[in-house]
């Protein structure tokens, strides 16, 4: 089975876990990934500062490069990026609903020698895992079950808004049924679709870290050993901040955070090195488990 991979800025820089653990548990999974050749951003920066339509142009470009490099009809585009899934989505969307949006793009990619038919089907590795592979096949290649683990699993704002293509808007369970495929416990979660604070991070500071702090307390709350995130920015808002959580709340926050992809690639035996374990700023291993949330 080959899909073609779209990684992104992210997975090739702060965020190589990410990629890191995805290539290595679809490897685990005998699921082949190309990566799209001569990709550039999606765009997501673009679309929040610059200009909605110069994002559009950015997107489209790639999937016009997985059209021509797929070759096959109706390539699919794996995006792990919540961001980049997103805007990839949303370009497609804007470009079959809005005809102005789809003359403008059109031209943009004559100008630069591409063409965009509209035959790619941008998907999300969770999709591609529960809804393509199925949970029977993937239960069935477990190697080490995540038994006593307790997950909070947290799919962000983007994956399935405002697009749900493959999962509940507003009560998502992919990710869930796919760690209880692995052995782990699910906790009960109502927070899992409420913003990390995104981008707020880095110019509201003081809104942000509250969203975040939020969502571990409750984690914590609900006896979660562990975060399980599929978006890089929330990996990033989550993991990092907790020391200044802590010293802003008075209550010493610490649980790890890591890809729903490298959860999984642990309990199909792969070497915790390979799935960027080693990246993690809060240290976890199956061994370890544990949080700590501390008045």
């Amino acid at each position: 089975m080959k899909y073609l991979y779209y990684p992104g800025c992210s997975l090739k820089g702060t965020n190589r876990a990410y990629e890191e653990s995805v290539l290595a548990s679809f490897h685990a999974l005998n699921i082949e990934l190309e990566e799209l050749e001569d990709w550039n951003c999606c765009g997501a920066t673009a679309y929040m500062a610059v200009d909605e339509m110069k994002s559009f142009a950015l997107a489209a470009r790639n999937l016009a490069l997985a059209e021509r490099q797929g070759q096959d009809g109706s390539p699919t585009l794996i995006a792990p990026c919540s961001g980049c899934y997103l805007v990839l989505s949303k370009t497609q969307h804007y470009m079959e609903e809005y005809s102005e949006v789809s003359r403008t793009i059109d031209g943009a990619l004559q100008a630069a020698r591409l063409s965009y038919a509209r035959t790619v089907h941008v998907r999300h590795p969770l999709d591609i895992l529960v809804n393509e592979i199925g949970i029977p096949q993937i239960s069935s290649k477990v190697q080490r079950p995540l038994r006593g683990l307790k997950v909070a699993c947290y799919y962000g704002c983007q994956i399935v808004r405002p697009y749900a293509a493959f999962d509940d808007q507003v009560n998502p369970k992919t990710m869930d049924h796919l760690m209880r495929a692995l052995g782990a416990e699910t906790v009960d979660w109502p927070l899992k679709t409420r913003c990390c604070g995104g981008s707020l991070m880095g110019t509201l500071p003081d809104v942000g870290v509250p969203l975040s702090y939020i969502l571990l307390k409750e984690a914590l709350k609900r006896g979660a050993h562990v975060v399980a995130t599929a978006c890089p920015l929330c990996q990033f808002n989550l993991e990092c901040y907790q020391d200044k959580m802590s010293r802003q709340f008075q209550e010493r926050v610490e649980i790890p955070v890591v890809y729903f992809t490298q959860l999984l690639g642990l309990a199909l035996g792969v070497p915790e090195r390979q799935l960027g374990m080693h990246r993690l700023l809060v240290p976890f291993t199956l061994a370890r488990g544990g949080a700590r949330l501390h008045a």
